[in-house]
């Protein structure tokens, strides 16, 4: 009984889903990472038939019954699985058959992919907007020094004119002026240096709900709180979390005011949930808090999907595309992630942001006896 009690903390250890099947293919045991990957808890997984958790997963289930049968493991690239609640997840996954006191068992290993998907996409896309951020920010640089001279010189051009009527010329040349300086110092002044303090999530969510209320009021969308009540405090910017926050609450409001909505009322659904662990990079893996921004407007232009974090991509014709790209900043600067699902009738906005409680210790005083 001892041994097996190590093993199973050895199992609960791992980051590979495992999965300990009897020979009929019901589940015995799941390990944490399996939990995760299939998003359902040991307690509602264990004596469940494999096929009830993988739904369209005939075919593999029939290959894993030959493999117990003629005691044979084999292994599977690729696999595509849908699970009850409609998620997808692709992973590789090796099914060996063991005996464990005279019993047969399968011992099922799930590597998902999305991990590594990510992983690659991610450095891609941050080597990406980090040359994009240096192409703009010279840009921005050789913009300002111009504006700055027809600033200056439509201050003493108003100076000297015998009508003050003609002033009104060199105002609009101003105004324009520094319209123009401030969309510039938009687009190279949001990487300021986080002054981090113990907060709790809700305080940046309520916050941005209470702002956009207002907003919303009479324009047929409806603010939806959705609270995980035990996400513990952790180490954060909480203004620029606001910001980020705020800036993919106004997209969703953008998004629903749009003439391709196709229905009478417009839904944000605010969620803060608790994430057992996350990768963060190729090589931090954390539990993470995570804020869901959801909207039931027309989705995101498949073309767009890819490059929506990119300063100046918008799909509307008003729109400066900074909202995102600074929100995507400013996560990054907290070392966490911001996704983005989307199809007609959902847009899903995700935060993920690492919490560690060496970090709260770090901040404690100290104190001597």
């Amino acid at each position: 009984m001892e041994g097996r009690i190590e093993y199973r903390r050895l199992l609960d250890s791992l980051a590979t889903a495992v999965l300990l099947l009897d020979e009929d293919l019901h589940i015995r045991m799941v390990n944490p990472a399996a939990e995760d990957l299939m998003a359902i808890s040991s307690r509602k997984a264990v004596e469940l038939f494999l096929g009830e958790v993988f739904v369209n997963g005939a075919e593999d289930i029939e290959e894993m019954r030959e493999a117990l049968a003629e005691r044979n493991g084999f292994t599977k690239r690729l696999a595509h699985m849908h699970l009850p609640h409609g998620k997808t997840v692709d992973l590789d996954y090796t099914i060996t058959p063991i005996d464990l006191d005279g019993e047969t068992f399968a011992l099922l290993e799930m590597n998902s992919l999305e991990y590594t998907q990510r992983i690659n996409r991610d450095q891609l896309f941050s080597s990406t907007q980090a040359t994009t951020q240096e192409l703009v920010r010279g840009l921005a640089h050789e913009i300002k020094n111009p504006l700055g001279g027809l600033r200056g010189a439509a201050q003493l051009l108003a100076r000297e004119l015998p009508d003050e009527e003609l002033t009104d010329y060199t105002k609009v040349i101003i105004d324009e002026a520094d319209r123009l300086r401030n969309l510039v110092d938009r687009l190279t002044g949001y990487r300021k240096p986080l002054d981090r303090s113990s907060i709790n999530i809700h305080e940046v969510v309520e916050r941005v709900r209470n702002l956009v209320e207002a907003e919303v009021d009479g324009r047929g969308i409806h603010l939806i709180r959705d609270y995980d009540p035990s996400i513990p405090p952790f180490l954060a910017d909480p203004e620029q979390l606001i910001q980020a926050t705020l800036n993919i609450v106004r997209n969703a409001m953008q998004s629903l005011s749009s003439p391709d909505v196709k229905h009478d009322l417009g839904t944000i659904t605010l969620r803060t949930r608790t994430v057992r662990k996350v990768t963060f990079g190729p090589r931090s893996r954390h539990p993470a808090i995570s804020v869901e921004i959801i909207d039931n407007g027309p989705g995101i232009p498949e073309h767009l999907r890819e490059a929506i974090f990119f300063p100046m991509v918008t799909s509307r014709p008003q729109g400066t595309g900074l909202g995102l790209a600074i929100a995507h900043t400013i996560v990054s600067q907290h070392h966490g992630l911001l996704e983005c699902e989307s199809e007609t009738g959902r847009t899903c906005f995700r935060l993920l942001l690492p919490w560690r409680s060496e970090l709260h210790a770090e901040r404690q005083p100290v104190t001597s006896s």
